[in-house]
């Protein structure tokens, strides 16, 4: 086996190609990909309001929240290719967990998985995020009136972020190796690098990677508000247009809910399956910046993208699209603009820039792996989605998507997340196989 000697000479294509040879995403936007392309492509927000929150004002928190009634009906279209447990475990798991589930059995299905698939052992299990589900510990303290020996016994699987491994590992029959891989709002990309190491180390040869929804009780929410980080108060008559990527009028994030699904598969074992290449994971880094706080560190950002760059073999003329972290912050999008420029230098002003949380929110553990599927999407469709609320941007040397949708030849992008605690990522895909 190759081991590379230092980690600046790491090049993906010294390795076992990684291919994305499944997608799938149940959002507040569009659930299932070809639905979420049409909304990507028409600009349609899932962002409304976030049910029994409020601002100081006392008007409705804005956010993109997903409705769990809908989502057993659409898992049991997919229950007859998983184990004979699905159903119930399905119907015994929280709202993440759930969400999960489908977008996982979609990603399954479109990868053929369902058909034919390699050993058990050879199939691993990555679940992006950390303290994933605290709306669970809130409501079964409120249930239970401060008596905690009312809890129910399941409680102390379900409250655990493993929970998820767990669930799917039986439904799908996993049995390679498995994690949850936390990041804070950099952990769907931290999957994504940890899952095409597996994949080109000969760990496993197909990994599923999970970006699960976030569900947060009234204390995490009214934290990023004590903390000046949330957004919205401007537009409570109009919450769509809440979360304003590198517009003037940003105000602070805006909360999404989604769960995506990426399946990763080494080169060989994809041909071997005659199976579809969607995308290529080309190259990718991570790095942290010696400090705890929530403010985003510019030299961070560049060191960064410099490293994912040479890990795909490329300059920076080599990368057409960035799928930026773009969360809507005044410091935020500021500070990645900057980072960017010092990257790019004199290919900025034709690099075509992009937020998909303008349109999810910022879906927090799952935004890597939702804005992964969505610039695969992209690619596939060649187009770029719009930024419909861009009125009046931060700055004019950088070449924004449009307010509508436009044709665009996308060959090789670049996805960043960053996290709370100074967590840079950013990821290389790259169109079709390698």
């Amino acid at each position: 086996m190759r081991i590379s000697e230092r980690a600046p000479g790491y090049r993906y294509a010294d390795y076992r190609p990684v291919y994305v040879t499944g997608m799938g995403i149940v959002s507040a936007a569009a659930s299932g990909t070809e639905a979420f392309s049409q909304a990507l492509r028409h600009g349609r927000s899932g962002i409304g309001y976030l049910e029994g929150l409020t601002y100081a004002d006392g008007q409705p928190l804005i956010g993109a929240a997903l409705p769990e009634e809908g989502l057993e009906p659409a898992f049991l279209c997919y229950k007859g290719d998983l184990s004979r447990n699905a159903g119930r475990l399905f119907r015994i798991s929280g709202k993440s967990v759930k969400a999960s589930a489908l977008a996982a059995a979609q990603a399954w299905q479109e990868a053929k998985l369902n058909i034919t698939k390699p050993e058990a052992e050879r199939i691993g299990l990555l679940v992006a995020g950390s303290n994933i589900s605290p709306a669970i510990s809130y409501a079964a303290m409120t249930a239970c009136g401060g008596q905690p020996e009312l809890l129910h016994p399941r409680y102390a699987l379900n409250y655990m972020d493993t929970c998820q491994l767990g669930v799917l590992s039986e439904m799908f029959g996993i049995r390679g190796e498995g994690a949850t891989v936390g990041g804070a709002s950099a952990s769907g990309n931290a999957a994504v690098l940890r899952a095409a190491q597996m994949i080109q180390l000969g760990i496993a040869d197909v990994c599923m990677v999970i970006g699960p929804l976030a569900d947060l009780s009234p204390l995490e929410l009214q934290s990023f508000l004590n903390i000046g980080a949330y957004g919205g108060r401007s537009f409570h008559s109009a919450p769509a247009h809440a979360c304003r990527p590198f517009d003037s009028r940003h105000e602070g994030f805006i909360f999404g809910q989604a769960a995506a699904c990426l399946i990763l598969e080494g080169a060989d074992s994809a041909e071997a399956r005659e199976a579809e290449v969607l995308a290529t994971i080309a190259g990718g880094a991570a790095s942290l910046d010696a400090h705890s706080l929530s403010d985003p560190n510019e030299d961070g950002q560049v060191r960064t993208m410099e490293l994912a760059l040479r890990t795909a073999g490329l300059g920076p003329s080599g990368v057409d699209y960035i799928n930026a972290h773009g969360t809507s912050t005044p410091l935020g999008d500021v500070t990645e603009l900057r980072s960017i420029a010092r990257v790019f230098g004199s290919h900025t002003p034709g690099l075509r820039l992009n937020s998909t949380k303008t349109l999810t929110g910022h879906c927090l553990y799952a935004a890597g792996v939702v804005e992964a599927v969505a610039t695969i999407l992209q690619m596939q469709g060649e187009y770029l989605h719009p930024l419909p609320w861009l009125e009046e941007p931060v700055s004019p040397n950088y070449r924004f998507a449009a307010r509508q949708a436009e044709p665009a030849s996308i060959t090789c992008g670049l996805s960043n997340s960053y996290g709370f605690g100074g967590i840079n990522t950013g990821i290389i895909i790259r169109k079709g196989a390698s």
